[in-house]
């Protein structure tokens, strides 16, 4: 049954999943909607341990880090990135609740949505990638969209909306889709580690298309007259983003450089953006070179205790409903045991949906050099259009879970590292 609007008026299927360590791995599990049911499960420690383990080695890194995922990693092959995957879901997830999605599935209702909370210690883990079934190649994407829920202490409050206290005639919910893409870093040239991803301004068609049809549709922040434009800028500072997310924004799609927080350091709120902010630019963390990162603790504090007339980082940068940070490890807030990164800041500052990133991306670049691939194959562009399409879409985690699924099927199939869950499986919606 569909309303007149097309849309269906049923209830979706919804499962609440929370996970805990306390030595072993606990978790328990109930349905919030559209179904029945509930559950509890633990893993031991030594099964938990073992298969984080062997994820961590299958992932990308840095320098060195990046060349082992492509040549002997795990992911790099389909035999044993299914091998991976199968071992994964036999130390993490319990097999009654495959059993209920599939039995909610098979009941005619509308795909299931599984709602995740992750523990610190398993927050890198590509859930939709899991190997539910230990007869056939069943992942637990194929039976559910998947999304990481935010703990309950990030989300906004009632009456600490992040919009201004005062707000003027400009601000509120606008039409503008405000792109961040690839913006120059000072002091870092385009071949440094802060320097280009996307490679040279305007040399990516689809990512030109992207631009060209957001100029087509809507308001564009900030103001181009060409695509290309849109590429390296380097006028894209904190103070420009404050501007125009305070004037009123449905979207921020940022591509380009984020800097992890050691986990081992325990300070989440560290992470940081790359802008095009130089060193006398107001914040909480320190220069590099002759630029200054914005950082989530500026996200969160904004200028309290920095001057006297300070004001919270809510207010200076209130997030759109909709947000991307497409960079390396974007999403690994939930890592920490207090989750204060830019996604977690991105949420409390407003945002409804961020989709992040799990662990550091391979540029389309990295698989140029390191897989052999042509340069007309861009696997990251073609990420980036994944997302930016399906934070057009009126349901973006079905949209991004479909793009995902057609991933997975191609890996399936043709075993190409373009379609490796190297990249398409980083992805992650991290959720109110």
């Amino acid at each position: 049954m569909t309303g007149n609007d097309g849309s269906p008026t049923t209830p979706r299927p919804v499962v609440q999943v929370r996970l805990a360590d306390a030595g072993d791995l606990f978790m328990a599990w109930r349905w919030t909607s559209g179904a029945q049911g509930f559950g509890t499960g633990y893993a031991p420690r030594d099964e938990v341990d073992g298969a984080v383990r062997a994820l961590a080695a299958a992932l990308p890194g840095p320098d060195e880090g990046m060349r082992g995922a492509f040549t002997s990693g795990a992911m790099a092959d389909h035999r044993t990135e299914h091998r991976l995957a199968r071992r994964l879901a036999e130390a993490l997830w319990p097999v009654g609740l495959t059993r209920q999605l599939r039995h909610v599935s098979a009941g005619g209702a509308r795909r299931p949505l599984v709602r995740i909370q992750p523990s610190p210690r398993v927050a890198q883990v590509p859930w939709e990638l899991l190997a539910v079934d230990d007869e056939t190649d069943v992942r637990l994407l194929d039976l559910a969209d998947v999304v990481t829920t935010a703990p309950v202490s990030l989300r906004q409050q009632p009456g600490t909306a992040a919009r201004p206290a005062a707000p003027t005639e400009a601000d509120g919910d606008g039409d503008a889709v405000v792109l961040v893409l690839d913006p120059r870093v000072p002091g870092f040239r385009a071949d440094s580690p802060l320097g280009s991803v996307l490679g040279p301004a305007g040399s990516d068609p689809a990512l030109l298309s992207l631009v060209r049809r957001h100029l087509d549709t809507g308001v564009v922040e900030p103001p181009l007259a060409t695509a290309a434009e849109a590429f390296r800028r380097t006028d894209l500072d904190r103070d420009w983003l404050s501007r125009v997310l305070r004037e009123g924004a449905r979207r921020l799609l940022y591509v380009g450089h984020v800097s992890g927080a050691p986990v081992e350091h325990g300070q989440s709120e560290d992470a940081a953006l790359h802008l095009c902010c130089g060193p006398g630019t107001t914040g909480f963390t320190e220069p590099v070179r002759t630029h200054r990162p914005l950082s989530a603790k500026d996200l969160l504090l904004g200028t309290l205790t920095l001057r006297a007339d300070g004001v919270p980082g809510s207010r200076l940068w209130p997030a759109p409903r909709r947000v991307a940070l497409i960079a390396c490890e974007s999403g690994g807030d939930l890592r920490f045991t207090e989750s204060f990164g830019l996604a977690s800041a991105m949420i409390h500052n407003g945002a409804e949906l961020v989709t992040a990133t799990r662990w550091v991306l391979p540029t389309s670049f990295a698989f140029h050099r390191l897989a052999g691939l042509a340069e007309s194959v861009r696997p990251l562009s073609e990420a980036i259009i994944a997302v930016d399409t399906a934070h057009e879409h009126p349901d973006p985690v079905h949209r991004l879970g479909l793009w995902q699924r057609e991933q997975l099927d191609r890996w399936r199939t043709g075993h190409r590292i373009e379609h490796s869950p190297l990249l398409w499986a980083a992805m992650s919606c991290v959720v109110v």
